[in-house]
């Protein structure tokens, strides 16, 4: 039950502990709240001058102004807080110190009105720059530590029992219980002042309560942010966006169907290039390899939804619409020719790549069980474009596509008719093309 009300009261706990780099990415957030709160003190520190420079002094016979010296003191902590912040130099004690000397020279600023007007003690108590003590106490809250708020409220509190302690036992000092009186003259009204300071510590307890709340709303949401990142480097950033946005968890088969086009690649002789490297030498051909191939699919518009060893399945118009998806699939795996044939990877070792490709509708969405999902495409349409991939071999060529891919890409392509094919799982047989830009290249190799 204490539990239940406790979480109810506080927000539920992260269910572990932040890593190190989330740690850091809110310590820095926190740096960066110091020193805001360090500007707007500065800043309410100089309307307090200018609201001094323009409010009347003081009658003629004072010899003594304490206000413009106090603030001046204030000014010059405020300053000293402000460099210590910017040079990352205000640890846990430096913080807590900082905190009480504030408070203390705002109490000791509303103390010297009475000398400052020559007026008896219980006259600073109707001063409303006591109002000034609720927003620096909330200026804590800009950093996402109750502790330093809970300090403030406790430093107020403490500061104006102080102040009140002090004028009721001046010898001047009349105390009443009423109230007309309290307001129209300088007697004390001790009902009146501990409301105040009620009020500081119930506005000091409600803005620490909504601090340790946001604050563990705060490590989720960051750790989330990080994952998310984290995420978008082990699935394309399309897809990783559309999971972290989801209105609703993804399901197993939460999917669409939609009109696509797929592209398989994959790299020629990738087996005897790989018995020849190290393994370290071979992740990191690999690497470089892939790190090539996403700008080109990137630019065209193509989303890798898988790696499969050194195979790539890359989508048009599934997470990411194109409504040119077919020629933009013709365009990647030209380009992908090109950079294949030009360049070497790792230690010189050239890895050209046959694309077969297939335009239709499919099925793209989550599969897999309630705990371990994945973000893909099936359908007939898929495993066309990956027999198509495999049909490179036998006919000699690096692109393959099939029927509906050419005439959904034929205003940007011409098409040379490689011949037909009984593709696994089809009874009619399928018609293959390659783009007349590399049938020339094509040909050239032997089957």
């Amino acid at each position: 039950m204490w539990h239940r009300s406790l979480t109810y009261a506080l927000g539920e706990r992260p269910r572990t502990s932040p890593p190190e780099r989330v740690r850091a990415l809110i310590d820095e957030q926190q740096v960066q709240s110091e020193i805001l709160i360090g500007w707007v003190q500065f800043a309410l520190v100089a309307f307090f001058l200018v609201l001094y420079v323009l409010a009347p002094k003081t009658s003629a016979g004072t010899r003594f102004l304490p206000v413009p010296w106090v603030l001046g003191a204030f000014l010059v902590a405020t300053c000293v807080r402000l460099v210590f912040a910017h040079r990352r130099m205000l640890g846990p004690v430096l913080l807590l110190a900082g905190v009480c000397i504030d408070m203390a020279m705002l109490m000791g600023l509303i103390w010297s009105f009475h000398l400052q007007y020559e007026q008896p003690a219980p006259f600073y108590l109707k001063a409303p720059t006591m109002l000034y003590v609720f927003i620096f106490i909330a200026l804590r809250s800009l950093r996402f530590e109750p502790l330093y708020v809970i300090a403030a409220g406790i430093a107020a509190a403490g500061g104006w029992l102080t102040l009140l302690a002090y004028a009721a036992l001046s010898e001047e000092t009349k105390v009443t219980r009423d109230y007309v009186q309290y307001m129209t003259s300088n007697t004390v009204l001790i009902g009146a002042e501990i409301d105040k300071v009620i009020s500081i510590l119930m506005v000091t307890v409600v803005l620490a309560l909504g601090l340790v709340r946001a604050r563990r709303v705060l490590y989720r949401a960051v750790a989330d942010s990080v994952l998310a990142h984290d995420l978008q480097r082990f699935v394309a950033p399309e897809v990783a966006e559309r999971i972290t946005r989801s209105e609703r968890e993804l399901r197993p088969g939460d999917a669409e169907v939609r009109m696509a086009s797929i592209l398989f690649t994959d790299i020629e002789g990738f087996s005897t290039i790989s018995e020849k490297l190290r393994p370290e030498a071979l992740v990191a051909l690999l690497n470089e390899y892939f790190a090539a191939l996403t700008e080109v699919i990137d630019r065209h518009g193509g989303v890798i939804t898988q790696f499969r060893g050194d195979a790539m399945l890359i989508t048009f118009n599934t997470v990411r619409g194109d409504r040119d998806h077919a020629a933009n699939a013709v365009r990647t795996a030209l380009a992908i020719q090109e950079l294949t044939r030009d360049r070497a990877y790792g230690e010189g070792i050239a890895m050209r790549t046959r694309c077969g490709i297939n335009t239709g509708e499919v099925v793209s969405g989550a599969v897999g069980a309630k705990d371990r999902l994945l973000y893909t495409v099936h359908g007939d349409e898929v495993n066309v474009a990956a027999r198509l991939e495999q049909l490179n071999k036998s006919y000699g060529t690096y692109v393959l596509a099939a029927e509906g891919t050419v005439r959904a890409a034929s205003h940007a392509f011409s098409f040379e008719r490689a011949g037909e094919v009984i593709v696994r799982g089809r009874s009619a047989p399928t018609t293959v093309y390659t783009p007349a830009r590399v049938a020339e290249t094509a040909s050239s190799r032997p089957f």
